[in-house]
């Protein structure tokens, strides 16, 4: 990404909170902060004055100047301790508040228009998006603050040192050449020498940072996928396969980390020599001008105190390389995880058919074409109606796109054209195969899509003791990672309690009750068609007892999708 292009998603990043309804909380931190950081470097000068006349007490031998300097020093530490204690107190706050914002809108954007599932489909480039949010963002506003406020105070400190080196600097006689500031350009020539040696070498940095990011969140993401799915791996005896993927990737990790090792250290080596050897060369320059009488010792210490905060000031590019390279790669990662997002939102605008809310209390689909990402079609163009009250049966072979249809009807699939007409002002739920059950306690899970506190606790145990899971009523409030808790029926049954709770006026069922008995799969459907009489069915199923429970039928062959 060229600097010009990089700068403007960089400010599209940084933009949208300093003009939120936050703004004036930022604002003020943020002020508060400079202000402090700005007292820091002016704090710096007078320290920089104190060296000078605390030398020269000590050259002097005036024993009562010399601790009146005691005092002096004392006063100006302890102002220095304070302001760098609330410097750092009100910029953790900022990037609190800060980050809590970019998280929330991270998150809204993630969320909106099923992006999330989305993404998956269309943009399968960004990779882990939960650790783009959850560490990018953090990563992202400490390091910019951290870089940002350091990089206006070595302006600062640079403006108000400059003067006081160029004064003391005086005139370098080279050949008949008299040479004003001559420290000064000096400082400024070691400067430009060593940014662009750093540049040169640390450049990879940028990539390796990238990089580790991403193999870092490759290997939590297996690590978590694993206990997610603990069971299957055990029953397959499938542990000596995932060891195998975990060295994969752990490995992935670890050679990434020599490569930032080995970088670093190349960098190392030269910032080390280059720190060191500013230490003494003011101390070499400035030294004959003391010797010759012309400078007091007070005056050889706050020459080198200057030209060190100058040469500082002005080499604030190389001390920060390594973070100027983990803040780069976090940035990169952001804009790349933010335009994913506009692209998918513009390609599923192009990609999907006419989807609507009419004033017809019927379920319309007309010339609805359905297909694969890779363009494969799964429905060739079909029109039908879904009228309420009136329950479908969708039959059709396995991986025919019967659920691929559903979702379709969801407005999460973005690979189909033609229009499909919704029923104006009518609450839909679809329950597929594998219900998703939140983190959480119980109630939580039951209740989902609702917040828990839309239904009592009596209600709730009315829908499970209905639904055959009487042994769970009794504890709402339990907490546990219900998906790995309860076996396949249990959660099929706990998903047919949750469509009791949400009463919607179209209830769309995929394969809902593939892992129950047909005994238990009966007893479900009479619930439903007893307790949700103002609810129209429309189920996936394969058994013929599901015939019984429905009005009609749907078959799905050779691509079509009409009446058996």
């Amino acid at each position: 990404m060229r600097t010009t292009g990089f700068l403007k998603a960089f400010w599209r990043l940084t933009q949208p909170y300093w003009v939120s309804g936050q703004r004036l909380k930022g604002f003020t931190l943020l002020g508060t902060v400079v202000g402090l950081a700005l007292l820091l470097v002016w704090l710096n000068v007078k320290f920089n004055f104190w060296n000078n006349d605390f030398y020269n007490t000590l050259q002097n031998k005036d024993q009562e100047e010399f601790f009146r300097q005691l005092g002096m020093f004392g006063l100006l530490a302890v102002t220095y301790i304070l302001a760098w204690v609330y410097r750092l107190y009100f910029l953790q706050m900022l990037l609190i508040e800060w980050r809590t914002w970019l998280t929330g809108r991270f998150l809204a954007d993630w969320m909106k228009d099923q992006a999330h599932y989305r993404m998956q489909l269309l943009d399968r480039g960004t990779d882990n998006p939960d650790q783009r949010i959850a560490e990018d963002l953090r990563l992202f506003v400490d390091l910019t603050l951290t870089l940002g406020l350091g990089l206006l105070s070595s302006v600062v400190t640079l403006a108000s040192f400059i003067t006081i080196l160029w004064m003391l600097s005086g005139n370098l006689e080279i050949a008949g050449l008299s040479i004003p500031g001559y420290m000064v350009w000096v400082a400024l020539l070691y400067a430009i020498v060593g940014t662009w040696l750093t540049h040169v070498i640390g450049r990879p940095l940028i990539g390796l940072d990238f990089n580790q990011q991403r193999f870092e969140a490759d290997f939590r993401f297996s690590l978590v996928r694993l206990r997610e799915n603990s069971e299957g791996v055990a029953l397959y005896r499938g542990e000596a396969e995932e060891l195998e993927r975990f060295h994969e990737r752990f490995g992935a990790v670890i050679r990434n980390w020599w490569g930032l090792m080995l970088k670093q250290k190349q960098l190392t080596w030269f910032t080390s020599f280059y720190e060191q050897l500013a230490i003494i060369f003011p101390y070499v320059v400035v030294a004959p001008r003391y010797f010759s009488g012309a400078m007091q010792l007070g005056g050889i210490f706050q020459t080198a105190s200057a030209f060190g905060q100058v040469q500082g000031s002005l080499s604030w590019f190389i001390n920060a390389y390594t973070t100027f390279a983990q803040w780069k790669a976090t940035v990169d990662r952001l804009i790349g995880f933010a335009n994913s997002l506009e692209r998918v939102r513009e390609e599923a605008a192009q990609l999907d058919g006419e989807r609507f809310e009419g004033g017809e209390p019927s379920l319309a689909l007309q010339d609805l074409e359905i297909a694969l990402p890779q363009g494969a079609p799964l429905l060739s163009r079909t029109s039908v109606e879904l009228k309420p009250h009136e329950h479908v049966l969708v039959t059709g072979p396995s991986g025919a796109g019967k659920s691929t249809f559903f979702r379709a009807l969801a407005g999460i699939w973005p690979y189909w054209k033609g229009r499909i007409r919704l029923p104006g002002g009518k609450r839909m739920l679809f329950l597929p195969q594998k219900p998703y059950l939140p983190l959480g306690s119980l109630k939580h899970a039951v209740s989902y899509p609702d917040d828990a506190t839309q239904h009592s606790d009596e209600t709730v145990r009315d829908a499970l003791k209905a639904v055959g899971l009487a042994q769970l009523a009794v504890d709402l409030q339990r907490n546990e990672n219900w998906a790995q808790v309860l076996s396949g029926g249990e959660q099929q049954r706990l998903a047919f309690a949750r469509a009791l709770l949400y009463r919607p006026d179209w209830l769309f069922l995929d394969e809902a009750t593939a892992s129950l008995p047909e005994d238990a799969q009966e007893a479900l459907y009479r619930l439903l068609r007893e307790r949700l009489k103002n609810t129209t069915l429309v189920s996936i199923g394969h058994r013929a007892s599901l015939a019984a429970y429905h009005d009609k039928q749907l078959a799905w062959q050779e691509k079509t999708l009409a009446p058996a």
